[in-house]
């Protein structure tokens, strides 16, 4: 472990187990890690970030927090719930103007008692230095949050991640050959990739892009290697060292946000035949690629596969 605080805000391990009836004619086994479940508003994976991200602003002695996103940000939603558990001010700057009715993470963002910015074309924190700068100016001591969370400290909280699945992999006595999941602003990717390394997870990652617009100017892939490099120093293992991920880029064509007919059919079947919500930005799209993958059958027969549900159930009731 690095030498790093954390404050605990979720529920961990989160479950692990199989989901059989979606691929009930296929020749794969698939299992779920229900990230979804981690408790924080609902749950969602960046409360594993947040624990990180949070122990640093209390650290620093921090009274208010700023992170931005789109409207339905999942990330936005855990922050202002990880605040309001810690008595800190938040402060959330949201793509978009401001809508007729508030629904989904929106509604609940401000019910949870964040301040609601709306800054039009920008969603992933161009104006977040200008309201830091208006907030320090009026007294207040701010903590940043990246978008997403997915700086090397946030994605921490995925590499302690897979020391968690490894600790329950071993218990079930069983490994995964592939790992799908939703990669969007790069800390969970990074995170999995420098924790498969350490703790010597054979499975094959498969990060599915969700969105094809640029994170902090620089294309995702970038972003990814550019935390990874940051990362593993962290954790005393060199970013050499660190197998390459490439992303699955096939999927994102209709855009960030944009919920195609077959993400929407798939989202139907895997309700109605293992009772669990997938989202319709991030889970439904990541697990579309996974389906996609092995109708085609272009994993080989046979594989174990995780699909790593990284939350974001509010999302639905927007759409």
């Amino acid at each position: 472990m690095p030498p790093l605080q954390k404050v605990n805000l979720g529920f961990f391990p989160t479950p692990l187990h199989p989901l059989k009836r979606i691929v009930k004619n296929l020749p794969y086994e698939l299992w779920i890690k229900r990230d979804d479940q981690t408790g924080l508003a609902t749950g969602g994976n960046k409360c594993r970030k947040l624990e990180y991200l949070l122990a640093e602003a209390l650290a620093q002695g921090a009274d208010t927090v700023l992170t931005a996103g789109a409207q339905q940000s999942n990330h936005c939603r855990q922050t202002a719930a990880a605040c309001a558990a810690l008595g800190l001010e938040c402060h959330l700057m949201l793509g978009g103007v401001p809508p007729a009715v508030e629904t989904g993470n929106l509604k609940l963002s401000r019910l949870l008692g964040a301040h609601i910015h709306f800054t039009g074309q920008n969603r992933k924190g161009e104006a977040l230095p200008a309201l830091y700068r208006r907030l320090q100016d009026a007294g207040k001591r701010c903590y940043v949050i990246p978008y997403g969370g997915s700086n090397a400290l946030g994605a921490c909280g995925f590499v302690e991640a897979m020391a968690e699945l490894k600790e329950q992999t071993a218990q079930l006595a069983l490994s995964f050959d592939y790992i799908f999941f939703a990669s969007s602003s790069g800390g969970t990717q990074a995170g999995m990739m420098v924790g498969s390394a350490l703790y010597r997870l054979p499975a094959r990652l498969m990060p599915v892009r969700i969105d094809k617009e640029p994170v902090e100017g620089a294309a995702l892939q970038k972003k990814v290697n550019d935390l990874v490099a940051a990362l593993a120093p962290l954790w005393g293992i060199q970013a050499d060292n660190i197998p390459p991920c490439p992303l699955l880029t096939d999927y994102d064509a209709a855009g960030y946000a944009v919920l195609t007919p077959q993400e929407q059919r798939l989202m139907e079947e895997v309700a109605r035949t293992e009772g669990i919500l997938l989202d319709p930005v991030y889970t439904a799209r990541a697990f579309y690629a996974m389906y996609d993958h092995m109708k085609k059958k272009q994993l080989p027969e046979g594989s174990r596969v995780l699909f790593w549900h990284t939350g974001g159930i509010p999302a639905l009731w927007a759409y």
